[in-house]
C-alpha cells in the first residue's frame, strides 16, 4: 500500500500547484498577452522559435510542432521552430561551448518582431540566458517559462511565468499547460 500512497502523493502534489497556477488570474492574463503579442508577429511575416533544456527541449518541441501541425482542428501552420537539431547543437557546443548553443541559433535565425520563448525550470539556465540577450539584441520579443522563483531571468522578458514546484518535472507541467493554452489563444488571436 506504500506504493500506492506514494503515487497518489505525486498526483495531489500536482492537483495542487496546477490550481494554485490557474487561480492566479495574471497567468491566464499573460496567456491573452502572449497570444496577441505572436499573433501580430506572425501576421507581418515573423515567426515564434523556442529554446530549452532536456525536458523543456522537449517541451520547446512540442510547442512549435503544434503550431506548424495541428493542435485541435484544421488550420493553416504557423511558423514556429526549436532549436532541437542535434548537428547545430553538438557542433556549437563543441565550437563555441555548451552555453553558446542557442544564442549562436537565435542569431542565425531570430529578426525583429519575432518572438522567442525561452524554457527553464531553474531560470538559471546559461544557454537560455545567452538566447535570451541574443534576441532582445535583434529586437525579437521574449516570452519566458520559469520556475523556482525565475531566476537570472527573472525579469528579463516581455512576459514571464513563473511556476510554483519544487521539482523540473511539476514545474514542466505547468509550462506544458501554458503552451497548450497559448496555442489555441494564437489560432483564436490569428482569426480575429
Amino acid at each position: 500500500m506504500a506504493e500506492r500512497d506514494t503515487i497518489q502523493t505525486e498526483l495531489n502534489t500536482y492537483a495542487d500547484l496546477a490550481r494554485t497556477f490557474a487561480a492566479d488570474e495574471s497567468v491566464a492574463d499573460k496567456v491573452a498577452r502572449a497570444a496577441d503579442l505572436s499573433a501580430e508577429s506572425l501576421r507581418s511575416g515573423g515567426k515564434l522559435l523556442a529554446v530549452g533544456n532536456g525536458g523543456s527541449c522537449a517541451d520547446a518541441v512540442h510547442f512549435c510542432e503544434e503550431l506548424t501541425g495541428r493542435y485541435r482542428d484544421d488550420r493553416a501552420p504557423i511558423a514556429a521552430l526549436a532549436c532541437a537539431d542535434a548537428g547545430h547543437i553538438t557542433c556549437t557546443a563543441n565550437d563555441y561551448g555548451f552555453e553558446h548553443v542557442f544564442a549562436r541559433w537565435v542569431e542565425a535565425l531570430a529578426r525583429p518582431g519575432d518572438v522567442l520563448v525561452a524554457l527553464s525550470t531553474s531560470g538559471n539556465s546559461a544557454n537560455v540566458i545567452r538566447a535570451v540577450k541574443a534576441a532582445r539584441a535583434r529586437k525579437a520579443h521574449v516570452l519566458c517559462l520559469l520556475g523556482k522563483g525565475g531566476g537570472q531571468l527573472a525579469g528579463t522578458a516581455d512576459i514571464e511565468w513563473v511556476a510554483p514546484g519544487e521539482t523540473a518535472d511539476r514545474i514542466q507541467e505547468l509550462h506544458m499547460l501554458v503552451l497548450h493554452t497559448l496555442v489555441g489563444a494564437i489560432e483564436r488571436a490569428l482569426t480575429r
